[in-house]
């Protein structure tokens, strides 16, 4: 389905951007909110702590398993890409299915929202249609509720697209700015925390003491894997520059290295900064917390260390890293559908190339309409989690991948085989059984979603004959 009369994507990216992007697309809110979910889960710095470690290791797991496969392929599309090389045409299908239907679009659609309650926030935007926020579609989905914040992050998106389709160059030199900002903003946190002088750390210590007793219920891997699901939402992303890999220069060595460098900058910043965090308010506080609508941790943090000035500064913080993250996963998540359509496996509209910026600008604006949908349809939370069950279920896809081509001797070079890749199919398949088990809405909705695409599937193959 390669039409040659389209023009081409440009391959003008380098190690530098392909790393800041891998961190853009990760720092995103949830280093700077997850916490309150995690606290009330766990009760305890220590394990609180534990979690965003043990959650980062995952990742790097994750992240040398699907750097071997960088290796093997100049074409965009990611997992796309590499399901449909070694497992055919029906798995490569069906994720890239599901990474429209929940996994990018409902990322997008979370952090734009996130961004748009900071701005609304910050700068005291009113809330409309109240009259209306009771009104619900089963139960389940409440269209006009937080309607001028929802109207903020549909707003938020058209103008991402519109400047994702002026060009890449553009777009990557936006995602650098803004990483470099987020990455010093975390670092005034971190700096924040360990200077502060106050009480917090007292009580840290008291909750700690308080809650011993509760240790044995605390420390269930069930308790700890849900815990872990915020910590997850955060790492989320350090894949996606694998969509890009036809606009890298030397991508089969440049994706790679950022990969895993990228991925170990932002788990160092994630753990150190949630070590901060627990110097100002104990566990029990930012528990607290997650019961109160539009809270923060990282804002109250600031606010306690800094006065209304903090807050003021973590504001605007939270602003520019969720725009940034906004920014860079629609940028790279629109060639996943570009490649699929390309390759006749999605609508034929996303093929097109803008003739004069070079991008997949259907592909954006497609993008763009599902997302705008998901901010209205759901809440930040049950988005994060329904995506996270979808996204590990093709994480350790492309583990068994790895080790597939091993085997058959298509993969010459890979990081830590076989012991990397087994580890996290390990651990993928106990966080998507525990997702089902904790989250069953949110993992059957998603399960539901990625189901649609059997048909879809069948369509595009007779399409193709």
């Amino acid at each position: 389905m390669n039409n040659k009369k389209e023009p081409a994507l440009l391959q003008v990216l380098g190690l530098g951007t392909a790393i800041l992007l891998v961190a853009g697309n990760m720092i995103g809110s949830g280093v700077f909110k997850k916490i309150t979910p995690m606290s009330a889960e766990l009760m305890d710095g220590s394990l609180i702590l534990w979690a965003w470690a043990v959650a980062g290791l995952i990742t790097m797991l994750g992240a040398f398993s699907f750097a071997s496969l960088a290796t093997t392929t100049k074409e965009a599309g990611g997992q796309f890409q590499y399901f449909k090389n070694v497992f055919g045409d029906f798995f490569g299908f069906i994720y890239g299915w599901s990474f429209f239907a929940v996994i990018s679009t409902a990322s997008i659609a979370s952090i734009a929202y996130v961004f748009a309650q900071s701005f609304g926030n910050l700068l005291g935007i009113p809330p409309i249609l109240e009259a209306y926020s009771s009104y619900s579609i089963g139960g389940v989905i409440f269209p006009f509720q937080n309607a001028s914040i929802k109207l903020i992050a549909i707003s938020t998106l058209i103008l991402l697209t519109l400047f994702n389709i002026r060009g890449v160059e553009r777009g990557g030199w936006l995602s650098n700015i803004i990483t470099g900002a987020k990455i010093l903003g975390i670092l005034l946190l971190i700096v924040l925390g360990f200077s502060y002088t106050g009480h917090g750390t007292e009580s840290s210590a008291a909750t700690h003491i308080a809650n011993a007793e509760q240790a044995g219920e605390l420390l269930r891997i069930s308790a700890f894997f849900t815990a872990m699901l915020g910590a997850f939402w955060a790492y989320d992303g350090w894949v996606n520059i694998t969509n890009m890999a036809s606009e890298f220069k030397d991508p089969t060595k440049n994706i790679p290295r950022a990969i895993i460098i990228g991925t170990a900058l932002t788990m160092f910043l994630y753990v150190m900064v949630n070590y901060a965090y627990l110097q100002v308010l104990a566990p029990a506080d930012f528990a607290k917390l997650s019961t109160q609508e539009g809270s923060i941790a990282a804002v109250e943090v600031a606010g306690i260390a800094m006065g209304p000035i903090g807050v003021t500064l973590i504001s605007v913080l939270i602003m520019i890293s969720t725009f940034g993250a906004t920014q860079a996963s629609m940028m790279s998540a629109a060639r996943v559908y570009y490649q699929m359509s390309k390759e006749g496996y999605f609508f034929k509209p996303f093929l097109h190339v803008h003739k004069r910026f070079h991008t997949p600008h259907i592909s954006l604006i497609g993008q763009m309409i599902w997302a705008c949908l998901l901010v209205i349809s759901g809440t930040f939370d049950q988005l994060t989690d329904m995506l996270i069950f979808a996204a590990f279920i093709f994480y350790g896809l492309g583990a068994a991948a790895v080790i597939r081509l091993k085997i058959t001797g298509k993969l010459q070079f890979t990081f830590g085989y076989p012991v990397v890749p087994l580890l996290f199919i390990l651990f993928c398949s106990v966080i998507v059984a525990n997702a089902v088990y904790t989250r069953p809405l949110e993992s059957l909705t998603g399960m539901g979603l990625i189901t649609l695409g059997i048909p879809l599937y069948l369509y595009f193959k007779v399409r193709n004959q």
